[in-house]
């Protein structure tokens, strides 16, 4: 069974120390759940999970073995950010079904259509993203999950803009795709129900006053820091 992890994490951003010593470890099946404050780390870490930020110290491992390859990485992620990313001029059904054909799709339109109904809004399927309600769009933007498969979902404030009716749709999705193996990161400022959730406080993480990093070395010695 898959497991993701991470060991003694640090994140440095431009040149602001956000977490450091961060320890994570998320099973097949397993779920966890990303809390703090604002400025606490919480996008930030999804990030680096995602490979979209390289830790500054740290190590990210897939089954223990060094997750480095940004390519094979990317086919084991689904990395949904709190901003939607609707392009206006584009239908719902094309802006999915792009994402869909970008996961390896074999029916790129269909899985579209598919994960639109799944969400509860398939008469948005021809409307252009301009149209689309805050709650529309972030229904679209987190049917991208379910267009292709992915074990891995990290997802920043996936409730925002949500009704209860749709939160508790989400609910059951996430649910549904942890019975079968999937794995879940997710911050939230809200309550959403993840069963056996592990919690990780990311404000427990915060570097103590005076802290201080070497910016000529980071964790592959390669004397660039990654921001």
């Amino acid at each position: 069974m898959p497991v993701f992890s991470g060991t003694d994490l640090t994140c440095l951003r431009g040149d602001r120390l956000v977490f450091t010593g961060l320890d994570f470890r998320v099973e097949s099946g397993g779920a966890l759940l990303l809390l703090g404050p604002n400025g606490s780390g919480k996008s930030s870490l999804l990030r680096v999970m995602a490979g979209l930020l390289r830790p500054f110290r740290g190590r990210l491992a897939w089954d223990d073995a060094a997750s480095e390859d940004d390519d094979q990485h990317g086919g084991r992620i689904h990395y949904v950010g709190h901003l939607d990313a609707v392009k206006p001029v584009l239908t719902a059904l094309e802006n999915l079904s792009f994402w869909a054909s970008l996961g390896g799709a074999a029916d790129p339109a269909g899985a579209a259509m598919a994960a639109l109904e799944r969400l509860g809004v398939p008469h948005i399927a021809g409307v252009p993203g301009r149209y689309l309600s805050a709650g529309q769009k972030r229904r679209l933007t987190l049917a991208r999950v379910l267009a292709a498969p992915a074990p891995l979902w990290l997802l920043d404030e996936p409730t925002v803009a949500l009704d209860r009716a749709a939160v508790r749709l989400l609910e059951g999705i996430l649910a549904e795709h942890r019975a079968g193996g999937g794995m879940v990161a997710l911050s939230t400022h809200a309550d959403i129900a993840l069963p056996g959730a592990a919690e990780l406080h990311l404000d427990h993480f915060a570097p103590a006053t005076g802290d201080d990093v070497d910016l000529d070395s980071d964790a592959n010695g390669d004397g660039e820091a990654a921001a």
